[in-house]
């Protein structure tokens, strides 16, 4: 059976998008150290995210944007971009196992495996892809807007970004409908 990890990451940060990732792992293939990508060093996670994406079936990633996180929701936002990432692979999975409690809404069957991200390999891919993904994308955003540093706190509630909001505000890569950041606007 092809069955496709799905796992998400950002879901509890103040900025940027939220990120998924569905892998297909291939069975012959072993992945020595695959564990939740919380658990693992950032050098950790860049190495075994290469190895993924090598030794995969196939793999994708999906992102919803800051926008689409404030006009539905974060938790919808993070199903669907699950959802995306699932579309994505190039290989249709015939089960997809998500961490969590919720599933995304697509046309395979879903199973939701509460800390899958440290019982299921596939799932753990997922996380790690997904948290490298988003890690890339908030080291662009801490380019591009340098007085966040999101660079070293990748956008979560840390006294550093805290002390930056109450500094200069929101950005618009803050997520507008969370009450954190609330407090900083108008």
């Amino acid at each position: 059976m092809i069955i496709a990890g799905v796992d998400e990451a950002g879901r509890g940060s103040l900025a940027g998008p939220v990120v998924s990732a569905a892998v297909i792992l291939n069975p012959q293939a072993i992945l020595i150290g695959l564990n939740d990508s919380k658990k693992l060093t950032a050098q950790k996670r860049e190495s075994l995210s290469n190895e993924i994406k090598i030794h995969s079936v196939s793999w994708s990633i999906g992102v919803a944007t800051v926008q689409e996180i404030d006009d539905i929701n974060i938790l919808r936002a993070s199903l669907l971009s699950m959802a995306r990432a699932i579309k994505n692979l190039s290989e249709v999975p015939e089960k997809v196992i998500v961490d969590g409690q919720y599933t995304p809404e697509i046309d395979v069957p879903c199973e939701a495996i509460i800390r899958g991200d440290s019982l299921e390999e596939s799932i753990m891919a997922a996380s790690i892809l997904a948290k490298v993904e988003r890690d890339k994308i908030m080291l662009e955003l801490d380019k591009k807007y340098p007085n966040y540093r999101f660079g070293q706190h990748k956008g979560y509630p840390t006294k550093i970004h805290m002390d930056a909001l109450r500094e200069f505000g929101p950005c618009i890569e803050h997520r507008q409908s969370f009450k954190p950041i609330k407090n900083y606007t108008n």
